[in-house]
């Protein structure tokens, strides 16, 4: 599984998240931290980490859910587009990732522009970067 390495490491990148998402998040973090410990305490430290802003002043460039999200892998430069959803409605052949998953800890809440560390399933690490949020 991949393991995004700096969710909360010295000069990890800002995130920030409206408030109604991040009660929904934090509530499923919650209910999942019997079944993914590691993953739930990693999205439940995000949380407690963001800037939290009023309903309807997420900025359009930062990753919520319902977004569509491009990121790049800066060693390979292939794009990515995926669509941050909830875990119910989490579909990978339509690109809908969870964000009770390794990647969707780490887009949430972040702006374009922003990058972070990932280690791959075969150990390498990579740099992504948002590039888009629409």
């Amino acid at each position: 599984m991949p393991i995004n390495t700096a969710p909360n490491a010295p000069g990890a990148p800002e995130i920030i998240l409206e408030t109604t998402q991040a009660d929904r998040i934090g509530a499923a973090a919650e209910a999942a931290l019997r079944r993914f410990p590691e993953l739930a305490g990693r999205l439940l430290d995000e949380i407690a980490r963001a800037r939290v802003v009023p309903q309807g002043e997420l900025p359009a460039d930062v990753v919520g859910l319902g977004k569509e999200i491009v990121y790049r892998d800066e060693v390979t430069g292939r794009e990515t587009i995926v669509e941050l959803v909830m875990p119910p409605e989490a579909d990978i052949d339509r690109n809908r990732v969870s964000v009770l998953t390794p990647i969707g800890v780490a887009l949430i809440g972040l702006r374009a522009g922003a990058s972070f560390t990932w280690e791959t399933r075969n150990g390498e690490t990579r740099r992504l970067t948002v590039t888009r949020v629409g």
